[in-house]
């Protein structure tokens, strides 16, 4: 089994910034990819950016610029830098790793952007 657990939310004010932590542990074989993922209220879970083994970073159009994906394999960890955030960044952030054929989510981990 494989945990994944995001920490590094909170509240900040526009134009602030915030750096995402996602700890995984357990039976960590081959990850494929991992990636952030968010769901604000009302919507559809959405990705932000992902990060697939042996390729560069990919990001949805609203973050490109301001956010940053990476992986610290020795601590199997994965990072999301946070800049210029927006009201509209306002949403619950999931961690989401692939690893051989198995899908894993993290429990979240909360965003509030203030204007």
């Amino acid at each position: 089994q494989v945990q994944l657990v995001e920490s590094g939310g909170g509240s900040v004010q526009t134009g602030g910034s915030l750096r995402l932590s996602c700890a995984a542990s357990g039976s960590i074989g081959n990850i494929i990819i991992m990636g952030w993922y968010r769901q604000a209220p009302g919507a559809q879970r959405e990705p932000v950016a992902i990060i697939p083994t042996g390729d560069g970073a990919k990001y949805a159009e609203s973050v490109k610029g301001r956010f940053t994906i990476s992986r610290d394999n020795a601590k199997n960890t994965l990072y999301l830098q946070m800049t210029s955030l927006k009201p509209e960044d306002t949403a619950v952030y999931y961690c989401h790793a692939v690893i051989s054929t198995n899908g894993y989510w993290g429990q979240g981990t909360q965003v509030i952007v203030s204007s």
